[in-house]
């Protein structure tokens, strides 16, 4: 077997010369990753004398921070147990702490409560009490509870292995070689597992990291100077119309040839590549990133698999989500739906979610059936052609992927988000969350004039639903990954979509 990765986080010494920083609006404040391993066994101490032991769960609700960090490596020291609590997910309540079978609950929203810590108290521990001995793991140990984001109801939640987690830092490592050379910025949430690995990754192999907050983001990237950014779809759509702005400032008589200069501005001179998941990237921002000279790679996976696919130098196609990862298998049905299957699964079941959903989507070798559909070209690049679910079958018997419709009326430059919907299973209905206010209907309707003359009859959009406001986490209609919640779209709209007055076609 293998040596246990995780154990090296707390044994090995780390670079001196390579830092953490953390920023948020207000200040910023950067320590080397031996001062860090420092204090992450000092929490672990304090932890350990209010009687925090291995197999024990500990809950974090707050926004990145140091204080986040030093928590979940102090709990990797000690083999105990975190639960990512996502703010814009769970509300603070001491009820989490018997829902989720929390030891301590620690948050940067006090309540006084017993078993609830406020998050400062962490900073008074950074230089007290003694450093535990760190525990050794085996690959089947759990060392942390992850949430989906779920597009309805609570979210599941997901017990996540020791293997599962050193799988895929091992794979990300083969294909990226991070180094001394490189510094990662990192500003979605820590709750997210993957988030927490490029900190794993900087002190198993010596490069800089940032953790920045969603807020702080846009103004502290350049300053930062990242090699690599991990950033989800929305937020490239975002920066590409920021760059296309400057641009045209820049250069108002030839835009595109400023373009390289404005990206750069934006993301400093020095990026290696950007790193984008967790949703569809559009094909064309791909490729505007591309062509500026900002390598973007997509991949694949799910809270149930951890990483499946990546586009990596040497290994890149636009459109696809890249070829599998060492260590995974990816099997598909004569459906075309994805199961994937790894030599170390996440788990075979959920920890918390309703009756018959771990029958639904594990199977009892940790097999994951993922529900999305796709199909391998002959290179072997995976490319997702939308989710089972989202089929919709017509009343003529033809069934319609919504995803490559959606995507192509993302590209028309007034739209921000949109979800196709069939009312009646005669017409395909967009409803459309525009980027501007008031929004471009004309420009709108313009693109979807021109993409249906390019399309089969079935797969013309014949409405147009312009929604009241725009799709966000805060209105319930993206989740915190951003991805739309179509059940909860349709519900806001649900008498626009079924009017038939605007279709521009017989039903």
């Amino acid at each position: 077997m293998s040596e246990s990765l995780l154990d090296h986080l707390a044994t090995d010494r780390p670079r001196s010369d390579r830092h953490i920083t953390f920023t948020r609006f207000g200040g910023s404040e950067s320590l080397d990753l031996s001062r860090l391993q420092e204090l992450a066994g000092h929490v672990a101490g304090r932890l350990a004398e209010l009687g925090v032991v291995r197999g024990d769960r500990i809950g974090i609700h707050g926004s990145n921070s140091l204080e986040w960090v030093l928590l979940d490596l102090a709990a990797l020291r000690l083999g105990v147990v975190t639960a990512g609590l996502e703010p814009e997910k769970f509300r603070v309540d001491p009820a989490l702490l018997p829902r989720y079978s929390l030891r301590l609950l620690f948050t940067d929203t006090p309540v006084d409560a017993l078993g609830v810590h406020d998050m400062a108290e962490v900073r008074r521990w950074m230089d007290a009490g003694t450093t535990p001995a760190p525990v050794s793991h085996r690959p089947g140990d759990v060392t942390t509870i992850k949430f989906t984001s779920g597009s309805t109801g609570e979210p599941k939640g997901l017990a996540a292995t020791v293997g599962s987690i050193e799988s895929s830092l091992r794979a990300v490592q083969q294909l990226f070689s991070h180094g001394p050379g490189d510094h990662l910025f990192v500003f979605l949430p820590l709750s997210l597992l993957q988030q927490r690995y490029w900190i794993y990754s900087a002190l198993l192999h010596g490069h800089d990291v940032t953790i920045s907050t969603h807020n702080a983001a846009f103004a502290t990237l350049r300053r930062a100077a990242p090699s690599v950014v991990m950033g989800i779809p929305a937020f490239y759509e975002v920066m590409r119309r920021r760059i296309e702005s400057l641009a045209a400032r820049i250069s108002p008589a030839d835009p595109a040839a400023a373009l390289p200069i404005a990206a750069q501005r934006f993301f400093g001179p020095r990026i290696r590549y950007l790193w984008t998941g967790s949703a569809p990237a559009s094909p064309a921002t791909l490729r505007f990133f591309s062509d500026v000279g900002l390598p973007i790679f997509e991949g694949y996976g799910l809270n149930e698999t951890c990483i499946v696919t990546k586009n990596h130098p040497g290994a890149w196609r636009i459109g696809s989500v890249g070829k599998v990862v060492p260590g995974k298998e990816v099997l598909i049905d004569a459906e075309g739906v994805i199961s994937v299957r790894g030599d170390h699964p996440v788990n075979t079941r959920y920890e918390y979610g309703p009756p018959g959903a771990s029958e639904e989507v594990f199977g009892t070798d940790g097999t994951v059936r993922t529900g999305d559909l796709g199909y391998f070209d002959g290179d072997g690049f995976l490319y997702i052609r939308g989710r089972a679910d989202d089929v919709i079958v017509l009343d003529n018997a033809r069934k319609i992927v919504v995803r490559p419709i959606e995507e192509r009326l993302r590209e028309c430059p007034a739209v921000d988000e949109c979800v196709i919907f069939c009312p009646f299973r005669t017409y395909l209905v967009a409803v459309v969350s525009a980027v501007g206010r008031p929004p471009d209907l004309d420009a709108i309707t313009d693109w979807v004039t021109r993409t249906n003359a390019t399309v089969e009859r079935d797969e013309r959009i014949a409405k147009i639903v312009l929604a009241r406001e725009r799709f966000s986490v805060a209105n319930g209609q993206l989740t915190a990954q951003l991805k739309p919640r179509r059940a909860a779209i349709l519900a806001a709209h649900e008498n626009e979509v079924n009017d038939r007055t605007g279709v521009t076609r017989a039903p």
